[in-house]
This record gives C-alpha cells, sequence and structure tokens, in this order.
C-alpha cells in the first residue's frame, strides 16, 4: 500500500514539468464514469470499493492554454445495500499536468450536495406509537477529494482520455452521532472530446 502512495506522489512530482495536453482539447466534453461507493477512510477497506456500483455524468471547462487547469461539474449516483444509495451533483477544481504525451494525473477538490437514502424503512415515534417514515433519507454538504492518472488517445474523429479516479469524501451532518462520515469512490471512466 505504502510503495504505491510512493509511486503516485512520485508521478506527480515527475509532472511539474509538464508538456502540452492534446491539441485537440475541447471544453464541455462528456465524461461519463462507473464508480465503486465504500463508507470507509482513504486506503482502508480495499475491497469494499468494488461491491457497491454507481454511473456518473458531467462536463468541465478549462482555465488555462495548456488546460492544466479546469473546472469539473458533474452528477453520481450509487447504490450502497448497507448505508443507503446516494445521488450527488458537485462541483471539483482540478489540477492536470501531464506526464508525457499520452499520460496525465490529476488533483482534484471541489463540493457536492449528497442526497443519501435510508437503506431500510425507518420508523419514528408520533404520539405515543412508532410510525413507519420509509426510507428517504436526507440532503449532506460533501467534500470530495481526489487523484487520478489517464491516457489521451485520439480516435478518427474523437479525443478520449480513459481515466482511473481514488476520491476521499467527507459528508456532514448524517447524525448526531456521527456529524462527519468518511467514505471512499473509485472511479473508472472515459472524457471524450470532440475534434476542434
Amino acid at each position: 500500500m505504502k510503495t504505491r502512495v510512493v509511486v503516485l506522489a512520485c508521478l506527480f512530482a515527475y509532472s511539474v514539468s509538464a508538456q502540452e495536453t492534446p491539441k485537440n482539447y475541447t471544453d464541455f466534453p462528456i465524461i461519463v464514469t462507473i464508480q465503486f461507493h465504500a463508507l470507509s477512510l482513504p486506503f482502508k477497506n480495499l475491497k469494499g470499493n468494488f461491491k457497491n456500483v454507481g454511473i456518473g455524468i458531467g462536463t468541465e471547462v478549462g482555465h488555462n492554454k495548456k488546460q492544466t487547469w479546469v473546472t469539473q461539474v458533474g452528477v453520481l449516483w450509487y447504490h450502497n445495500k448497507h448505508v443507503g444509495n446516494g445521488f450527488m451533483p458537485h462541483v471539483q477544481t482540478v489540477w492536470r499536468p501531464t506526464v508525457s504525451d499520452d499520460v496525465y494525473t490529476e488533483l482534484k477538490a471541489g463540493i457536492g450536495y449528497l442526497l443519501s437514502s435510508r437503506p431500510v424503512n425507518s420508523w419514528k415515534q408520533i404520539n405515543g406509537t412508532w410510525e413507519p417514515v420509509g426510507r428517504k433519507g436526507k440532503g449532506m454538504l460533501a467534500i470530495p477529494v481526489g487523484i487520478s492518472v489517464g491516457s489521451n488517445t485520439i480516435a478518427s474523429n474523437a479525443l478520449l482520455s480513459p481515466f482511473v479516479t481514488y476520491q476521499f469524501m467527507l459528508a456532514s451532518g448524517y447524525n448526531t452521532s456521527l456529524p462527519v462520515v468518511p467514505a471512499t469512490i473509485l472511479q473508472t471512466g472515459v472524457r471524450l472530446h470532440q475534434k476542434s
């Protein structure tokens, strides 16, 4: 585990001498992800990151000529039978230096609003009797922070960028006993740019 962290750190350090991103980069690509959610601290219970599948879609816009600073906007949904399903619109600032012409890395951080449902029916005491309130969950402020590695591949009419992302997320206001809940999200996906 520590070896993986050291390798990722070396990749980020090497990427500071970044080369330019592909010339075919365009704003507002389509970003599609498949992700796995786990209620866990970072780099703990890694097997749990392969049990609760979800999907996501989003886009991004660049902020400088080399496109090393971008803002991503998206929504994700995951199914988790143990802690409840989640739906989260979010926005993240991304620093994307390139390691080589075809390989890039990312550091990302942002904010989102996580709507989390309860995994089972809940009950509430009303006038001395317990009444079912269903599986309705609650909304929570979420702070996702992540690292990625990806590749740029030029197809006949598009630029495809497959990537893998590991994100740590803190959600606030779950309940009075757990005011902050940690979670991890392992994503794999593709960014699709149309050729300019």
